[in-house]
């Protein structure tokens, strides 16, 4: 195997200026090892896993910057996938010391251990062939050094060992379907779920329904392969290999049914997706609320108090602004824009495949982690300590002309209005307006409008 050393400084039009990804240049000279691939050699940094066909993403897909990459849920689900796969390859005949080496890195893969060694970005290739490919090379690679051999020799291979019974058209909608379930599982529904909790203990007003049941996530299309035929696979694979992942993760998963759907469409994100939207469109208004009932102290409503977590102008001295309402709205409308993306992907299925599989995932997994944090932190930083300004409360309802309402069983609509219109012209209450125009008694006032008995319907 072929070691190089290079600059930074370089033509070009050299094979080394080929290369040119500013993320991973250093400012001083490091060294490189040739991987193959069907298009030939290409060099790769010698002190990472990947091979040939993630470098050659990297070189046709400079877009967005490390920001871009390829969700780290995504990742992970990689690597469970990839020990499954191993594991249930080896009972069709995979050599154990090879698959055992694979289902070792690929559960670091799993734990996080390796995500400097997976660069490519969001937009690529719409199956997410080069993100599965990045796995099994990153996979191969690190079982190769178990093993005992060297990065690049192809000891392990990435196609025939990792990716084994096994396409990208059906591996990448399933790290789909376990990414998005377990982000749904270990962080959005238990965060929603406290949020509830607190808005529930503060004013009986809070999300209906947090929890979102979605059996369709747990269908997985891996056994499918190319087009949902199973070619290259054999019978049970996709039974077994759905076994496997539902015992990694502790989650139901089973296998697909329909195999030709569960590569042509992504309706389960798209449902997902639009739950999302529909828990964004409640939080936007819980948390606009609660910003405008906070508003003042003086000059807005003031009647709720909210705490008081940092300073709020940089020009202003005193001010405190109500930023955990800001921030979650912000991620209201960034989750609405994200469902808006996942719709038009999901709808873009052509004949036996979707290729908006990179954004879809992106999408929904980019709503899912904003929404649990958002929900965690504005249950801690503003829910949970709320106080109702009780006093001010109290002077606001019994100025409210709208008191008005109950007078009219009474007195009339067109009486009811006179009365409420006097009150605000002169600047009296209602009960002055009232005994000025002889509609009512000072006791039949007293006993019509009294604000507790006008929560609900009168006996």
């Amino acid at each position: 195997m072929a070691m190089y050393f290079v600059s930074r400084r370089f033509s070009g039009g050299s094979a080394i200026g080929a290369l040119r990804c500013a993320t991973f240049w250093r400012p001083y000279s490091t060294s490189f090892r040739e991987e193959r691939d069907t298009f030939g050699p290409i060099l790769v940094p010698a002190d990472k896993l990947w091979g040939a066909q993630t470098q050659r993403s990297l070189q046709n897909f400079d877009i967005g910057g490390e920001r871009e990459r390829m969700p780290e849920p995504i990742i992970r689900a990689f690597g469970i996938l990839k020990k499954c796969a191993a594991k249930v390859n080896m009972e069709y005949g995979l050599d154990p010391a090879i698959g055992k080496a694979i289902m070792q890195a690929a559960q670091e893969v799993a734990e996080g251990k390796l995500n400097d060694h997976f660069p490519l970005v969001v937009w690529q290739t719409g199956s997410g062939t080069q993100s599965n490919m990045n796995a099994n090379e990153v996979i191969a690679n690190r079982a190769a050094e178990i093993i005992g051999h060297k990065r690049g020799e192809k000891f392990v291979h990435p196609n025939d060992h990792v990716n084994r019974s096994q396409s990208s058209n059906d591996t990448f909608p399933t790290v789909m379907h376990i990414a998005a379930s377990m982000e749904i599982n270990s962080r959005l529904i238990p965060n929603l779920k406290q949020l509830h909790t607190s808005l529930n203990s503060k004013v009986k007003y809070g999300i209906d329904r947090v929890s979102c049941t979605l059996p369709r996530m747990y269908q997985l299309a891996q056994g499918g392969t190319a087009v949902g035929t199973g070619l290259n696979t054999k019978k049970g694979f996709d039974a077994k290999i759905a076994a496997a992942v539902a015992e990694e993760t502790s989650l139901p998963f089973v296998t697909a049914e329909n195999k030709f759907e569960a590569l042509a469409a992504h309706d389960a994100f798209v449902e997902t997706s639009g739950a999302l939207n529909t828990i964004a469109a409640s939080l936007m208004k819980i948390a606009n609320d609660i910003r405008l009932l906070g508003s003042g102290p003086r000059c807005g409503l003031g009647e709720l108090i909210l705490p008081e977590n940092e300073p709020g102008s940089s020009i202003m001295p005193g001010k405190v602004n109500p930023t955990q309402c800001e921030a979650i709205t912000m991620v209201c409308a960034q989750v609405m824009g994200n469902h808006v993306a996942v719709t038009v992907g999901g709808s873009n299925g052509h004949f036996e495949l979707n290729v908006f599989k990179p954004m879809i995932a992106n999408g929904l997994l980019n709503s899912l982690r904003l929404l649990g944090d958002a929900s965690a932190s504005f249950e801690k930083n503003c829910v949970r300590g709320i106080q109702a300004n009780k006093e001010r409360i109290s002077k606001l309802l019994h100025e409210s002309l709208m008191l008005v309402t109950s007078l009219n069983p009474k007195i009339g609509y067109d009486n009811a209005a006179a009365v409420a219109k006097k009150a605000h012209k002169e600047g009296s209450t209602l009960k002055e307006a009232a005994l000025k125009l002889g509609v009512l008694t000072s006791e039949e006032f007293d006993n019509l409008v009294v604000p507790e008995k006008m929560i609900g319907p009168s006996d």
